[in-house]
């Protein structure tokens, strides 16, 4: 299928941006690097202008999550707030590359303010890609709460059965022999959907953005509406819209129970790193003759 008129310009707008802002990253990185090589051909450690650079960004982070935790910014602020942490993260691995001189630790502080600063690049990669990957998909209502998924999913549960097992009782009227149109319907109940809507299914296919066990139903439904009356035609309709409710409501909470999950790591860990800095910061000065 060719894409839309709408749809190309959208994606070739969407990724000349991605674009553009990687190579303002590129530029922004490239420019402390030369700061910090200016600084070391001054005779100067470069380890100390890189290493403030390094701990001012690493506030400018940690400033995001006080004042998002404490409600001080507004929804549009919070937006443009949380792609400043995003951008000022990447440039900050730049830095850390060459605060370290691109080269593993010696000392048991040095691995674990390593180790720390791999976790929190790694789970802030990793949240910015759900953050993009949900944008993206745009199926998650933005009204929905993690918690509240359970109670929707028995609701939608109860839905289903109540379609399903509802008989059409206008061809009884009739005393003539009919197909046994419920009997399809109920069979497709027991056999697909009662399982689907039991829990919470087809999480590793929802990861990757995969609609295909979704579709299969769904192409199942549809098949049998060609074999049954109105009625049944009708209840198979709802069941579908049911179904697609359903699929819609696993994803949500495939991605938003590991936004939960990534913030685990990420927070802490990053509070962590903060302690660390500290210690780090005191054990180099005290050893350290003052080289300014």
């Amino acid at each position: 299928m060719k894409p839309s008129a709408k749809s190309a310009p959208t994606l070739s707008i969407g990724s000349s941006k991605l674009i553009l802002q990687g190579a303002i990253l590129a530029a922004i990185s490239v420019v402390f690097l030369w700061l910090v090589w200016i600084y070391g051909n001054g005779l100067r450690d470069p380890r100390y202008l890189d290493g403030w650079l390094l701990a001012s960004g690493m506030l400018i982070q940690i400033y995001f999550h006080i004042a998002l935790k404490r409600s001080l910014l507004s929804p549009k602020s919070a937006t443009r707030w949380r792609q400043i942490h995003i951008y000022v993260g990447y440039i900050l691995v730049a830095l850390f590359l060459s605060h370290s001189d691109f080269s593993m630790p010696d000392t048991g502080l040095e691995w674990a303010l390593w180790i720390g600063f791999m976790l929190i690049t790694v789970s802030g990669i990793f949240g910015t890609y759900l953050s993009w990957s949900v944008k993206i998909k745009r199926r998650i209502d933005e009204r929905m709460v993690y918690d509240r998924i359970p109670t929707r999913r028995a609701e939608l549960a109860r839905e289903v059965h109540a379609v399903a097992t509802t008989r059409n009782t206008d061809a009884a009227a009739i005393a003539l022999p009919t197909l046994p149109h419920n009997e399809w319907i109920l069979d497709l109940y027991t056999n697909q959907l009662h399982s689907f809507f039991k829990g919470p299914q087809n999480y590793g296919l929802h990861f990757i953005g995969s609609q295909r066990a979704v579709k299969r139903l769904t192409d199942e439904i549809e098949n049998l509406e060609r074999y049954v009356d109105n009625q049944g035609k009708e209840k198979l309709m709802a069941i579908k819209d049911l179904v697609l409710e359903k699929d819609r409501l696993d994803f949500a909470h495939v991605y938003l129970g590991l936004m939960k999950t990534w913030l685990f790591i990420h927070v802490p860990v990053t509070y962590g790193m903060i302690i660390l800095g500290v210690l780090h910061v005191l054990v180099v000065y005290a050893f350290s003759s003052g080289v300014w």
